[in-house]
């Protein structure tokens, strides 16, 4: 248990790293493009390679599995995230969006032992609050204040949060390729019908940049199903901050973006996280109840 915990570890951070680059690259097309094409053309990307590799037998199983209901209620869920976040960050700095949004992970953490069964050991706790305080220190969110806007980010992260527990027990029954199958089906036909009323013929690279993007997307969305068939939800909950370094490295290396020192001991507040965790996972934390 304690080997298998490493391994989600491992792909969980290898699956936030690919969701940054492929975020940096949605960034680009978006600014040309409307977004439901953009996701339309990713997801039916994925769709057609999943089919192809799965063939028929993939689609029977996707038609007849108990936890169908469930995969088309996680897509809602994360189509309603992505709804808020992106309106909520029209108005608001990208200081509170990002705090505001890594409440999630600590929701995460919160709700799992009830609706999961999960044990929230001590090392669990301590890792997502120093990660969250990482966050807090690096996003430097001075002047925070309620708005509508912040709960419209809470809203989302409220969302994010259940939508990791809905994973964790998807995964318990159903593998990482159906999973991918059902939920970029479900983004595939909603924005599939936004698509139609705002197509926009896209260019040969536009075209390129959406196969890398929709590469991008697969590999993450596979690793993080994967994550979470090793590790628990409490675990996974520390890792996905390890999206905020990612962010910064991208920053630097595509924008130029420099970090402040501020930054620079967040980033150390959440690999210390991230460390302790692994330790203590490695040593014998006791197991979930799965």
């Amino acid at each position: 248990m304690r080997g298998s915990t490493t391994v989600g570890i491992g792909l969980g951070v290898l699956a936030y790293g690919a969701f940054n680059v492929h975020d940096a690259t949605m960034k680009w097309l978006v600014a040309e493009l409307p977004v439901w094409q953009v996701i339309f053309l990713r997801s039916a990307t994925i769709c057609v390679t999943l089919v192809a590799v799965g063939g028929r037998d993939l689609l029977v199983r996707a038609a007849t599995s108990p936890m169908r209901a469930a995969m088309i209620g996680r897509g809602a869920l994360l189509l309603g995230a992505w709804l808020l976040f992106f309106t909520a960050s029209r108005s608001l700095p990208l200081a509170q969006l990002l705090t505001l949004y890594f409440a999630a992970p600590i929701l995460t953490t919160l709700m799992a032992p009830p609706l999961l069964g999960e044990r929230l050991t001590r090392a669990r706790l301590i890792s997502v609050l120093i990660g969250f305080a990482g966050v807090l220190v690096a996003c430097d969110p001075l002047g925070m204040r309620l708005s509508w806007p912040a709960l419209m980010v809470l809203g989302a992260a409220c969302l994010w949060g259940y939508g990791v527990i809905l994973m964790r027990r998807i995964a318990r029954r159903e593998s990482s390729v159906l999973q991918m199958l059902g939920q970029n089906g479900f983004f595939m036909v909603v924005t599939g019908i936004g698509a139609a009323f705002t197509w926009q013929t896209p260019q040969a690279s536009q075209l390129l940049l959406m196969l890398v993007c929709a590469a991008l997307g697969g590999l993450g969305q596979f690793c993080i199903f994967e994550a979470a068939r090793h590790a628990p939800a409490t675990v996974m909950a520390t890792v996905e901050y390890s999206s905020l370094l990612w962010a910064f490295v991208l920053g630097y290396a595509i924008w130029g973006d420099v970090p402040t020192q501020a930054v620079w001991l967040g980033a150390a507040l959440i690999l210390a996280a991230g460390l302790l965790l692994v330790l203590a996972e490695r040593r014998g934390v006791p197991p979930p109840h799965d």
